[in-house]
């Protein structure tokens, strides 16, 4: 098949459609990405990547056609002109594109926006149109503040509508948004089907690393207002005369900062900010850990999402502490694979790392973890899943 695959993030940006996209053109499909300029999570476009620089590429077999937008900056008057930029330049793209694809796949995180040049070009060309929903809109606005009876909502509320009913088929990688997309939306269920993703091959790699005599526990991701990685910094504080007990956190985001900050005047020793590191590094921090932390805010629409990164923990093998609800409360209590409190609990969550100390049950816990991955997460199944969707749709 010939594929335009549309998502505002791409390579270099850690997102998992790069890999999606070169294991289908290893599958032996034509494969071109519409995407935006790599600036997440930093804010600010890459230097080789502005001033009209390297607007077409092919990454690993794949084609990627960039299309200019706004950095996401630091305030939110800057993210939402990061939104609205791409979707609008990547509309023009799409509605002037000559070349013909088989279909259309959107892969749709924040913003929803970024499936309307998909849109565009499903109605130019009379393309069918996937959509992969990671993060469901506009439930995700009450999340960063905005009411759901206000007129903002209201709008996006209407966009978001016209957007996932324009789709052809609807995947989603949580089973809480079936029900949201079924009866707030207005998606029809038949068209709706459960697709949990998966963790890149690298992270099943053992590194072997210098433990010492320490409990390591590793936060990795992004460190945005939604992550609440506050909480785990409490929690080491809480903690801070375990000297067996050492706190790492990888990522970067736009509340790097402030949790640094709040580590340093809290006067903490065990807990030690990486920074952002390259995929191809990360086994080495997950083979560093005895088990991985996950928190989320306290919030009803944030608690339905299924963060890629439960994935990359279970295929690593690694047993999940989490400070969490919804979705993922319920998979690490499934899978038997860790611990769980509530989100934002930062005095349970320490004591379940405790627990977890001196539980015998860590390789137990391990195993679960990789187990229950195999059997639900295989990348084997995902790519099958939307190869086989995609295909009926060509026909």
């Amino acid at each position: 098949m010939k594929l335009l695959v549309i998502c505002q993030y791409y390579n270099p940006e850690p997102f998992r459609i790069s890999d999606i996209c070169e294991a289908l053109v290893e599958k032996g499909h034509h494969v071109t990405v519409l995407t935006g300029l790599p600036n997440y999570p930093e804010g600010k476009v890459l230097d080789n990547y502005r001033y009209g620089k390297n607007r077409k590429e092919v990454i690993n077999g794949v084609n990627v056609i960039r299309s200019f937008e706004i950095g996401r900056g630091n305030s939110k008057v800057t993210l939402l002109l990061n939104y609205i930029s791409f979707a609008l330049s990547a509309s023009l793209k799409a509605l002037f594109m000559r070349e013909k694809f088989d279909a259309v796949f959107v892969n749709q995180l924040s913003p929803v926006f970024m499936g309307v040049p998909a849109i565009v070009y499903k109605k130019k060309h009379k393309k069918k149109m996937l959509l992969y929903c990671l993060d469901i809109w506009p439930a995700s606005l009450t999340a960063g503040g905005i009411k759901e009876g206000s007129l903002i909502y209201k709008f996006f509320h209407h966009l978001s509508r016209w957007i996932y009913t324009s789709a052809d088929n609807v995947a989603v990688s949580s089973g809480m948004f079936i029900d949201y997309l079924g009866e707030t939306i207005g998606v029809k269920t038949e068209s709706i089907l459960h697709l949990p993703q998966y963790a890149e091959q690298l992270f099943t790699e053992k590194v072997e690393v210098d433990r010492r005599e320490h409990f390591n526990f590793v936060f990795a991701g992004n460190i945005g207002e939604m992550q609440s990685v506050q909480t785990i910094v409490h929690a080491a504080y809480e903690l801070r005369n375990h000297t067996n007990i050492k706190f790492h956190i990888v990522g970067d985001g736009s509340k790097l900062a402030e949790n640094k900050l709040l580590s340093k005047n809290l006067g903490l020793q065990n807990i030690t900010f990486h920074g952002r590191k390259p995929l191809s590094e990360m086994p080495k921090y997950y083979s560093l850990a005895d088990a991985m932390l996950i928190t989320l805010k306290n919030d009803s629409t944030i608690s339905s999402t299924l963060p890629g990164k439960v994935q990359s923990y279970m295929a690593a093998g690694k047993p999940i502490i989490g400070a969490i609800n919804g979705e993922v409360n319920q998979i690490i209590k499934e899978a038997q694979c860790g611990l769980c409190c509530e989100a934002e609990n930062d005095s349970e969550l320490a004591n379940l790392i405790v627990q977890f100390c001196e539980s015998s049950e860590k390789d137990q816990m391990a195993f679960n973890s990789y187990d229950f991955y195999c059997k639900n997460y295989s990348k084997e199944r995902f790519l099958n899943v939307l190869e086989d969707t995609l295909i009926k749709m060509e026909a």
